[in-house]
């Protein structure tokens, strides 16, 4: 349909969280602004009630191709929460494994055609792996479920301006710096040089975050620099890539020369842009070969149910994933711009 808002499938994430009422938020976002058009994927007797709430109704489309009507919020239906277990605010086994199931059900649906991308709202990493499933956020069980090498997808944090892809991300500091690599490194920032040139930046320019303070002061604070970072760089300069680095963070955040950073764990990337984005920012994944995004906060088990959830980071991540090309301005971190 030529002239038509990009088709989203919008999974609802963790049932008991905060993610069903952003997603039929998003939907009343996007029947008043239509730049994009938001399928919900998910348990009917959870999206449901809030509808009715919001004064719509849910139509169930099997193949996640139908076409827009006002106060109607079109859903992929996924029956998996079990009688009795769609319980707002608690952290379960029940809802975890339906936050999977979601998941999967958006991406056999992608695969057939007919949808732009996916956006997910938030998990729980502590209920998917009550449920026994082996779970450390979006980025790895999307690797899987595409058939991507884990090691080749990355989430990449957008918020104010700033875009920091991850080398790794769920895990202990002690196992990511002993699995970073100068090919993983590499492979951040090839992945979000790919991803930028798709958004309409043709030849993008990545800052190389150092491991070490100072970027390990050539070798006066630790040699993994030496090891890892500079020698990802000059591989990447090497293949005709704008790439700078390793340098400390604190350094390069302040330089708003460039398109995109890469971290070398969890907390380096995450901080600065939640510092400055607060709860706004999406978390984009890259390398996997499909357009997915879902946001930089959690589940919100604290107010779910309440009504109160503010659904402006899953409406950016729609926006993000429904756009043709996504030419972001990314001013510097204090506002400059690039």
């Amino acid at each position: 349909m030529s002239g038509s808002p990009p088709r989203v499938l919008l999974t609802i994430g963790d049932p008991n969280g905060i993610g069903p009422e952003l997603a039929v938020k998003a939907v009343m976002a996007a029947q008043e602004h239509p730049a994009f058009n938001p399928v919900l994927v998910g348990d009917r007797c959870v999206v449901e009630p809030l509808a009715h709430r919001a004064g719509m109704t849910v139509r169930e489309t099997a193949d996640g191709l139908a076409t827009p009507i006002a106060d109607v919020v079109d859903l992929l239906p996924v029956p998996s929460l079990p009688a009795g277990a769609f319980a707002p605010g608690r952290v379960t086994a029940e809802a975890g494994k339906a936050t999977v199931a979601y998941l999967e059900r958006a991406v056999r649906c992608l695969q057939g055609g007919g949808a732009r991308g996916i956006v997910a709202c938030p998990h729980s990493e502590t209920a998917v792996n009550a449920a026994g499933i082996s779970f450390d956020g979006y980025p790895s069980l999307l690797a899987e479920l595409v058939g991507a090498r884990p090691d080749q997808v990355f989430l990449m944090l957008i918020g104010a301006g700033l875009r920091i892809v991850h080398a790794t991300l769920h895990e202990s500091l002690r196992d990511a710096l002993g699995r970073l690599t100068p090919e993983l490194v590499h492979g951040a920032a090839h992945a979000a040089v790919e991803t930028l040139q798709a958004q309409g930046i043709p030849s993008p320019r990545i800052g190389v975050f150092g491991i070490n303070p100072h970027a390990g002061e050539g070798g006066l604070f630790g040699d993994e620099d030496l090891r890892v970072t500079a020698p990802a760089v000059e591989r990447l300069r090497a293949a005709g890539i704008d790439a700078a680095g390793p340098v400390g963070a604190d350094l390069m955040l302040a330089d708003p020369g460039f398109d995109a950073f890469v971290a070398m764990y969890h907390d380096q990337g995450h901080i600065p842009v939640k510092l400055l984005a607060g709860r706004s920012a999406a978390a984009m994944t890259i390398g996997a070969g499909v357009r997915f995004s879902s946001v930089g906060h959690g589940a919100g088990f604290d107010i779910a149910g309440k009504g109160t959830a503010d659904p402006d980071a899953v409406v950016g991540a729609l926006r993000l994933v429904g756009a043709a090309e996504t030419h972001m301005s990314a001013p510097g971190p204090f506002g400059a711009t690039s």
